[in-house]
C-alpha cells in the first residue's frame, strides 16, 4: 500500500489538497487535508512536498516509435530495443497509457518509415510478455487509403486484442492537409531531401494513387472495423463534407482537423476534436492548418495528442490552463479521462476510487511542467 501525501490532487471536478491511498495496483482513497486522516500500518508514503498529482496520460497518437526504430535513413534499430528505448521516453513524460501509432502504406518509399510494420507489433508483444514495459502499450493502425496494399496490409491485424483505434489517412497532395501542393513539394522536399524531378513524379504519382485507390479502400477499411468492433478516427478533416464522410463511417475521434470549418462541424456531431499539443505549445501549426489555441478558445479541443513530441503532452495540458483559460480539472481530462473513454478503457484516466493507479508527480515552474515520478498501477516507473 502507498499512501501519496501532501499533493495538489487533480480529480475529474477539482483540484484537492491532500492524500492519495493506493493497494494493489487501484485507488483506494482521496482524502482532503484537514480530514481525520490516520497513518496507514504498513504503507509507504510518498510525501509530494506540495507538488501536483495528476492522472497518467492516455495517448492515443503518437508515431514516434517508428522514430526509434529508423533512427537515421537506412539505419534500422533493432525492433525490441526500439520499443524499450520509446517506451522509457514514454514513461518520462508522464505517458503511462499510448496507443502505438503504426504507419501502413506509406507516403514517400525512402526508408524514413519501417516497410512493414509487423516486426514492430511483434517486439511490442514481446516486450509486454517479458514484463518489460513501463506504459501499457495499445495499437493504433494508421491507415493510408490512397496507397495500393493499405487494405491487404491492414487485415492481419484486425483480431489482434491490443488494437484499439484505426484511422483514416489520405496525406495525397490537393487536398486535407496539403490542400496546398507547394506546401507537400515544402514539406516533403525538406523532410526527404526529394530534387525537383522527383517531387514532380511523387505528385503525379501519388493523385493518381488517389483517384485510383482512396474511395475504395475507405470503404473496405471501415467495413473491416465496423465487423470487429474497432474505434474509428478521420484524420486531417478539411470540410464539412469530411466530417460527414467521417460520420457515416462511424468514427468516434477527428484526428487534427486542418480548418475551424471541419472542427465545429466534428465538435457538433460529437466526434471527439483530437489536436496536437506541439501546436498548443508552439502556438500554431507547423504545416499552417488552424491552431490549437483557437480551438481551444472556442471549447472545441477535446483531446491532446503529444504527436511527435512525448513531453509536449502535459506541457499542452497545463497551458490550457495556464494561459487558455480552462479549468485545470477539464485541461487535464483533454489527455487522460476524454481520450481513455473514446477508445473504451474505462478503468482509468481519473484519480478517483477504484480506478488504476497511474499517476504523475507533476511541478510547474515558468509554465514549463516538470515530471518528477510516474507510477503505473501503482508501480514506479520513471
Amino acid at each position: 500500500m502507498i499512501a501519496f501525501t501532501h499533493a495538489r490532487v487533480v480529480t475529474p471536478r477539482d483540484v484537492v489538497a491532500g492524500r492519495v491511498t493506493v493497494d494493489e495496483g487501484r485507488i483506494v482513497s482521496v482524502e482532503p487535508e484537514g480530514a481525520a486522516i490516520d497513518r496507514i500500518p504498513g504503507a509507504a508514503d510518498v510525501d509530494l512536498g506540495g507538488d501536483y498529482l495528476v492522472p497518467g496520460v492516455v495517448e492515443l497518437h503518437t508515431d514516434v516509435l517508428e522514430r526509434h526504430a529508423l533512427p537515421r535513413p537506412g539505419v534500422e534499430w533493432p525492433a525490441l530495443a526500439a520499443v524499450l528505448a520509446y517506451d522509457a521516453q514514454l514513461a518520462a513524460a508522464g505517458i503511462t497509457t499510448v496507443l502505438d501509432s503504426l504507419a501502413i502504406g506509406y507516403l514517400v518509399d525512402t526508408g524514413q518509415r519501417p516497410r512493414d510494420p509487423r516486426p514492430l507489433v511483434a517486439a511490442i508483444h514481446a516486450a509486454r510478455a517479458a514484463g518489460l514495459l513501463r506504459a501499457d502499450h495499445y495499437l493504433h493502425m494508421r491507415c493510408e487509403v490512397s496507397t495500393e496494399l493499405v487494405v491487404h496490409d491492414f487485415e492481419p491485424f484486425v483480431e489482434d486484442p491490443c488494437l484499439r483505434l484505426v484511422s483514416l489517412m489520405d496525406h495525397s497532395p490537393g487536398q486535407r492537409q496539403f490542400v496546398s501542393v507547394a506546401k507537400y513539394r515544402e514539406y516533403n522536399q525538406g523532410r526527404y531531401g526529394l530534387t525537383d524531378a522527383q517531387l514532380d513524379a511523387l505528385v503525379q504519382r501519388r493523385m493518381e494513387d488517389r483517384g485510383r485507390y482512396a474511395e475504395r479502400h475507405r470503404a473496405a477499411i471501415t467495413a473491416l472495423c465496423r465487423k470487429h468492433g474497432l474505434a474509428l478516427a478521420s484524420h486531417d478533416d478539411a470540410t464539412t463534407a469530411h466530417v460527414d464522410e467521417a460520420v457515416q463511417a462511424g468514427a468516434a475521434i477527428a484526428e487534427f482537423p486542418t480548418t475551424l470549418e471541419a472542427a465545429v462541424a466534428a465538435h457538433e456531431y460529437g466526434l471527439a476534436v483530437l489536436a496536437g499539443a506541439p501546436n498548443l505549445v508552439r502556438g500554431h501549426s507547423h504545416s499552417g492548418n488552424v491552431s490549437a489555441a483557437e480551438l481551444a478558445a472556442r471549447g472545441l479541443l477535446d483531446v491532446l495528442s503529444s504527436d511527435y513530441v512525448p513531453a509536449s503532452v502535459l506541457h499542452g495540458a497545463f497551458l490550457l490552463h495556464l494561459r487558455h483559460g480552462m479549468t485545470l480539472p477539464d485541461a487535464l481530462a483533454t489527455v487522460s479521462l476524454t481520450p481513455a473513454r473514446r477508445v473504451g478503457l474505462e478503468d482509468r484516466g481519473a484519480i478517483a476510487p477504484g480506478r488504476r493507479a497511474d499517476l504523475v508527480r507533476v511541478r510547474v515552474v515558468s509554465d514549463v511542467v516538470a515530471v518528477r515520478g510516474v507510477w503505473s498501477r501503482g508501480e514506479r516507473v520513471a
